[in-house]
């Protein structure tokens, strides 16, 4: 039996099963050569079916429906028209169809070739590879991957996850398939053109009134790495990622300054440290490791102090609290004890253009007088209004 209709998903879920042992084919009015075949047993398979002059006709099996969606197969069988236009036999067509790589081919040369070599976060890369893309595309062809199936991805991500991790998401994609392009080894990339969802700018901070909650809770950690962690972090306002891997070399107790070679911004920093912050530091030396916060992985520092921050707010009964909002606890402190944009920018290390002149000009005192400044205004909002009262934070000896 054959039958010539524009495949929909509709009609073609609706076809009715031949005879045991024989098999019905089906023509797609929209894209020629490509046929449909539906077995007794219910399996449906697209292929093409094409001849060159002089030649007998040859079938190419392209995949099975509905894991190939009818868009997919008649995008393969335009690719194999075109290479029997140009006088190459099917059977080439077919070595071709099967050439193709996988998406996570590509990813893997990505990682490789681009994001190792030049992203301090390439790690991030493979943990949303891994828990978002691998699932759903890893065996795909890179020709099976279009703007639908990556805008469905887009859109269940931000379902489960949240807009911010979609959007995450859809531009590591399109940076996969911008490298591939400017590689040679792809045509296209089917992420440009997504919308992304809207994202709102987080402002959550250390409100006065958690502050008391949040040092009692400090206190009776009691894991010493992950409290001096979290308080190295409110202190300097330094990211997560260089508060993990500080060094003792770097540490100047002298001049209370703390030299971070390399940051996010590619740009060294020198961090100023408050009296408090020199206390806690002090009370932590030791020789037995060249990491202020010893890890045991093969970095050698702590990677993921995720487990102890979540037990730490459970004590202080504080939610929707990120580490990275340690960060901008500080700012928002220098800001609120009066600090210029400029100071907060220079002592975050922020990179902003409109601002980069005037922080070429600003030596650390200023910087120094608003984090000490703040410093002192959130002691004494968590209730140590004595100078040196964080020495509650010291080791037992």
């Amino acid at each position: 039996m054959t039958k010539k209709f524009n495949f929909t998903k509709a009609e073609i879920d609706a076809l009715p099963l031949p005879q045991k042992g024989k098999r019905d084919t089906y023509h797609d009015t929209k894209v020629s050569g490509l046929h449909l075949r539906i077995s007794s047993t219910g399996i449906k398979t697209f292929s093409v079916f094409k001849r060159i002059k002089g030649g007998n006709p040859e079938r190419i099996t392209l995949g099975r429906h509905p894991d190939m969606t009818i868009d997919q197969a008649r995008r393969k069988t335009m690719e194999i028209n075109l290479v029997i236009a140009e006088g190459k036999s099917p059977a080439e067509a077919k070595r071709k169809l099967k050439s193709e790589p996988l998406f996570c081919d590509l990813f893997a040369e990505y990682l490789e070739r681009h994001s190792k070599p030049k992203k301090k976060t390439w790690t991030d890369d493979l943990d949303n590879y891994k828990k978002h893309i691998e699932k759903q595309f890893s065996k795909k062809k890179l020709s099976e991957i279009n703007r639908a199936t990556v805008s469905l991805l887009h859109s269940n991500i931000t379902t489960k996850s949240g807009p911010i991790a979609a959007n995450r998401i859809l531009a590591l994609i399109s940076s996969v398939f911008g490298w591939a392009i400017s590689a040679g080894l792809w045509e296209n990339n089917p992420a440009i053109g997504i919308r992304r969802n809207k994202e709102k700018s987080r402002d959550r901070f250390i409100q006065s009134d958690e502050l008391p909650r949040f040092f009692q809770a400090l206190s009776k950690e009691p894991n010493e790495t992950i409290r001096d962690y979290v308080l190295i972090s409110l202190l300097t306002g330094a990211r997560r990622s260089n508060v993990c891997s500080m060094k003792w070399q770097d540490i100047n107790f002298e001049r209370a300054e703390w030299r971070i070679e390399e940051t996010k911004n590619d740009t060294p920093q020198t961090v100023t440290l408050s009296p408090e912050a020199i206390e806690v530091l002090q009370n932590r030396k030791s020789d037995d490791s060249e990491f202020v916060f010893p890890g045991i992985g093969k970095s050698g520092h702590i990677q993921e102090p995720r487990k102890g921050w979540e037990r730490i707010l459970k004590s202080a009964e504080i939610k929707d609290l990120r580490l990275h909002d340690l960060r901008r606890t500080l700012g928002s402190w220098q800001a609120k004890t009066g600090a210029s944009l400029a100071i907060i920018g220079k002592s975050l290390n922020h990179k902003n253009q409109n601002t980069t002149a005037i922080y070429a000009r600003l030596d650390l005192d200023p910087v120094r007088d608003s984090v000490n400044t703040a410093t002192s205004a959130m002691l004494a909002a968590g209730g140590l209004t004595k100078p040196g009262e964080i020495v509650q934070f010291k080791k037992k000896k």
